[in-house]
């Protein structure tokens, strides 16, 4: 049985196909021949292995920033993915929580990675609001490309913080229907600060709320729940 061409690609018919054979540079006229290309200086060109991208180093694409216009596109395209094989927002928002979290341990791998090699004394935080501040300011721009706006803490519960995000860039070019307005694909981040606490020693729950304010339509809050460990452990050291 003949195998059947794929729906998203164009297939030229035999008619096509026979004018295509008439404009070869072996039938064409004078007037549309084509130059002879020299096999020779082709081949000499790539004769030589090609760059992987695995043997690049660590350090030097420190500063290498992907394009907006591609991310938003793949992360549209992971929430478009992911929300086809759902059954409401509460399992949406935890499955881009879950590929955040995937994300993040490899951030912290990385920037541990670069504080080594880069530092003689690389320094590792024990407490918690220094840790914080780091991914405040060095964990965010290492993502977005800028550090958030701002840290606060509960009044009422001494286990939560939140980070707050004025203009998030993994929300700029997302547009939630008004029967998901309960959604927040700040999920994802949420999952990225999850895992870097993880790493740090500090474990945590961690969930994105929405919480526009007048000028800033898509605030995002990340809300830090620590685990009682956490605590205990900051009273042991400040004794």
């Amino acid at each position: 049985m003949a195998q059947q061409p794929h729906p998203r690609f164009s297939v030229m018919s035999t008619s096509s196909l026979s004018s295509a054979d008439a404009l070869s540079p072996a039938t064409s006229t004078t007037r549309f021949s084509l130059p002879s290309v020299n096999t020779a200086s082709t081949s000499t060109r790539h004769a030589g292995p090609r760059p992987n991208i695995f043997d690049r180093s660590l350090n030097k694409t420190r500063t290498t920033e992907v394009s907006t216009s591609a991310f938003a596109f793949l992360f549209s395209e992971v929430v478009q993915y992911t929300q086809k094989r759902v059954s409401g927002i509460n399992d949406l928002e935890r499955r881009l929580n879950t590929l955040g979290y995937r994300i993040g341990t490899r951030v912290l791998e990385l920037m541990a990675w670069r504080a080594e090699s880069g530092s003689k004394a690389p320094k590792r935080e024990i407490r918690f609001l220094p840790a914080l501040m780091s991914i405040h300011t060095q964990v965010w721009k290492a993502v977005f490309g800028k550090p958030a706006d701002a840290i606060e803490k509960s009044v009422s519960n001494e286990d939560e913080y939140m980070i707050i995000d004025n203009e998030p860039a993994i929300e700029r070019y997302i547009s939630v229907p008004r029967d998901m307005s309960q959604l927040s694909c700040s999920s994802f981040t949420a999952g990225i600060v999850e895992a870097v606490l993880d790493g740090l020693g500090f474990p945590a729950r961690v969930t994105a709320h929405n919480t526009p304010v007048q000028g800033h339509p898509a605030r995002t809050t990340i809300l830090i729940k620590l685990e009682k460990s956490v605590l205990e452990r900051e009273e042991v050291f400040k004794t």
